[in-house]
């Protein structure tokens, strides 16, 4: 059995905005149901579905520059109930987070499924490079990039970042994230970041004497004076990067099997004008009946 966790905040704003999307209002809804069905056409059995129901978390209270959804058009946030009704009336399960994130969600959901005998594997469907920390050494969890077919094991995160998974929450922290709204530190960059984690593996880690380093990277007396002016803020830019596995989602891989058409399923797509998708749905459900049968 393989588990799929689907990031539904990022499926929605990508169908909003692209080219093809010609009904701001509802079709995004419709793409993310499509994409949905794409996974169980290759396959998928169990899903779980994440969304940030409420785009304010714990986060915001540990740092007043955190995204707080201030910036979202609201033909997008509309949409987040509408799309987790949608896609549970499609027989899915989905986690709408209040108090945390999709990528925390996520984050749970990996940790609960690869806990389970029967999950051969847990695939991260995101590009988000947070998630990349969830991706472990023996290849259980791994992170993929639908949209450019890329599929990261441990061996993919070094590659992509520099570091292994176990310290993307350092390197974000010195790096920083502008898309969730916290700076890292003054001169910190991808290349630097990398090779220092690659020898200290974590912040807390990494001597606040330059004397003391024993790599060589450029401008590395900056580096460790940055480090030491603003340690307590890399500190707090780590816990922000770091996912929580403690967020709301199913309590077992069993309540991720995907359910088929829910009571008012095809009403809703009659609604939202996705009866090509509702028809889709129906037809792979048949082939799954089949399957079973």
């Amino acid at each position: 059995m393989k588990v799929h966790l689907v990031d539904g905040t990022y499926e929605l704003f990508r169908y909003h905005f692209s080219p093809a999307n010609k009904e701001p209002r509802l079709g995004a809804q419709r793409g993310v149901l499509g994409t949905v069905l794409d996974l169980v056409s290759g396959g998928a059995t169990h899903i779980g579905i994440a969304t940030d129901h409420v785009i304010r978390s714990w986060r915001n209270e540990l740092y007043d520059g955190y995204k707080d959804g201030s910036d979202i058009d609201p033909d997008i946030f509309a949409q987040f109930p509408e799309m987790e009704e949608l896609l549970d009336l499609a027989g899915f399960e989905v986690w709408p987070q209040v108090t945390h994130e999709a990528d925390d969600a996520m984050a749970a959901g990996a940790a609960m499924a690869a806990t389970d005998d029967r999950v051969e594997q847990v695939i991260i469907c995101t590009p988000d490079k947070d998630l990349a920390q969830c991706v472990t050494a023996d290849g259980r969890v791994v992170q993929l990039d639908r949209r450019r077919e890329i599929t990261y094991d441990r061996a993919g995160v070094i590659e992509k970042f520099g570091v292994p998974p176990e310290s993307i929450p350092d390197y974000l922290g010195v790096v920083g994230d502008t898309a969730d709204g916290f700076p890292g530190l003054p001169g910190w960059g991808a290349k630097s970041a990398a090779a220092v984690l690659t020898r200290y593996g974590h912040i807390d880690a990494i001597p606040l004497d330059v004397e003391e380093w024993d790599v060589e990277v450029r401008g590395a007396t900056k580096l460790a004076l940055m480090l030491r002016d603003h340690f307590e803020d890399a500190l707090l830019f780590r816990r922000i990067a770091t996912v929580d596995i403690e967020a709301p989602v199913s309590a077992t891989v069993d309540e991720m099997a995907w359910l088929g058409p829910q009571p008012g399923f095809d009403e809703r797509c009659v609604a939202i004008g996705a009866q090509r998708q509702a028809a889709r749905l129906h037809e792979l459900w048949a082939e799954r009946g089949a399957d079973r049968g």
